[in-house]
């Protein structure tokens, strides 16, 4: 029988990551191509033959999600694979719709096909959309563990933007790890935080491969899998936590895979609850007691700092990208520490704003008003992000990105660095250690 003749739709990660488990090494597919979309500039490249293997000698073509409807119908596609996170149900539904009108089927692999399996104990951290805290909680639970006297290092969804076959396996342990590897603002918001505690953490493309790697050089008590988007573990996880968001109250039903994470959860974290109002926090218990009726629940609060003075300042707030971006976030850790340490006023950038971050706010245009999107993905974004930064008046920049971004731009004005941390309340304490202590020493 011919192969059947598949497309996998991804945005550079699970995609990959879907490939690599259940499509590599299998003579009876065909994978004709990747589609991209979210994250710019990432169409155009292949993925490589030396990932692909022996079946795909001249790689697989990465070409542009548009063009998906004339790719079905020109390569005669039996079957397109849906291989990305945090867009919401009726997006996913939406693209099934096209496929099917096409005349190709559709399907989304389940985690019994991709999760992979470890010998090494695996706790994950996982969301319900982009932008929850999951940093703040994989740091929190990263301390946790070494207090434990758990040998532990993290593994991160993948963020592979450039050369793939370099990207393979990555092991970040210094600042300069990150400067070798050419990481992207994007990246080292994600890599830069476990570094600054003292902690390894891996990324990449082949997360078989990732883990072997993590064996044999590092050779941990447990493995942490720092997540990504809302996407679901890459592993078979001992103990799987999951971040909600109450000023995000009901999504957690509504966007994909997040609401399968929440139904997966042993330990549901209800982060942010300082800035939540009463309605949203009752909408969320609710929902966490119809979807996932047996996890623990754990209160928090997002614990804001400053290592600066604001009081009194006029500030141009920075926020993480993605969370803006395909998270739908209308405001950040900044926009709340503007209000909250008395701010004399938040300045516009958007008048300012020059080529690749003027293009963000015209993709994304419900990015609160007086916000400046980290964006980084590439060299020139980064060099827009500079001159948007410097032409902006004001007389800080109030930056909430997990990075020190005086590190990455050179900025005409101070940069008062964000600082949010998981703060579980008294009640909750006992819960994530509990927990952990059950799958570790069981």
């Amino acid at each position: 029988m011919a192969p059947r003749r598949i497309i996998i739709m991804g945005a550079a990660g699970r995609d990959f990551h879907n490939f690599n488990c259940c499509f590599r090494d299998d003579s009876k597919f065909e994978v004709v191509a990747f589609t991209a979309t979210q994250i710019p500039d990432i169409e155009g490249r292949r993925y490589p033959p030396e990932l692909a293997g022996k079946l795909y000698p001249e790689g697989i073509p990465i070409v542009e999600e548009a063009q998906l409807s004339s790719l079905i119908r020109k390569l005669e596609v039996d079957e397109v694979v849906f291989s990305y996170s945090d867009v919401s149900h009726t997006y996913v539904m939406n693209r099934c719709s096209l496929v099917n009108a096409c005349g190709a089927d559709f399907r989304i692999l389940g985690p019994a096909k991709t999760s992979i399996k470890s010998d090494i104990p695996v706790v994950s951290v996982c969301a319900v959309r982009t932008g929850c805290g999951k940093s703040q909680t994989t740091r929190y639970v990263y301390q946790l563990l070494r207090e434990m006297g758990k040998k532990v290092v993290a593994i991160r969804h993948p963020m592979p933007y450039g050369d793939l076959n370099a990207q393979r396996v990555q092991r970040f342990a210094t600042l300069e790890d990150l400067e070798e590897n050419s990481c992207t603002i994007e990246e080292m918001e994600e890599y830069e935080h476990h570094i600054a505690d003292g902690n390894v953490v891996y990324a990449g493309v082949d997360y078989a491969a990732i883990l072997s790697e993590v064996s044999r050089i590092d050779a941990p008590d447990v493995i942490l899998f720092d997540g990504g988007n809302n996407d679901l573990p890459f592993y078979d996880a001992d103990l799987k936590i999951v971040v909600v968001d109450p000023l995000r109250a009901g999504h957690e039903t509504r966007y994909h895979p997040g609401e399968t994470n929440l139904r997966m959860a042993d330990v549901v974290v209800i982060n942010k609850m300082d800035s939540a109002s009463s309605e949203q926090l009752a909408i969320l218990a609710e929902n966490i007691r119809q979807l996932a009726p047996e996890a623990l629940v754990v209160e928090a609060d997002s614990s804001l700092t400053l290592d600066g003075e604001i009081q009194g300042k006029s500030v141009l707030v920075v926020e993480d990208g993605p969370t803006l971006t395909h998270g739908e976030m209308t405001i950040g850790a900044a926009s709340v520490a503007a209000r909250r340490f008395g701010a004399l006023e938040v300045a516009d950038p958007r008048p300012q704003a020059v080529g690749k971050i003027r293009e963000t706010y015209e993709i994304y245009p419900n990015i609160g008003a007086g916000i400046l999107p980290a964006m980084g993905y590439s060299e020139q974004q980064r060099k827009d992000l500079e001159t948007t930064i410097n032409t902006t008046k004001a007389d800080l920049v109030l930056s909430g990105t997990p990075i020190d971004l005086g590190r990455i731009v050179n900025s005409n004005k101070p940069i008062v660095r964000v600082r949010y941390d998981l703060n579980p309340h008294k009640s909750s304490a006992e819960i994530l250690p509990r927990a952990l202590k059950t799958i570790l020493f069981s």
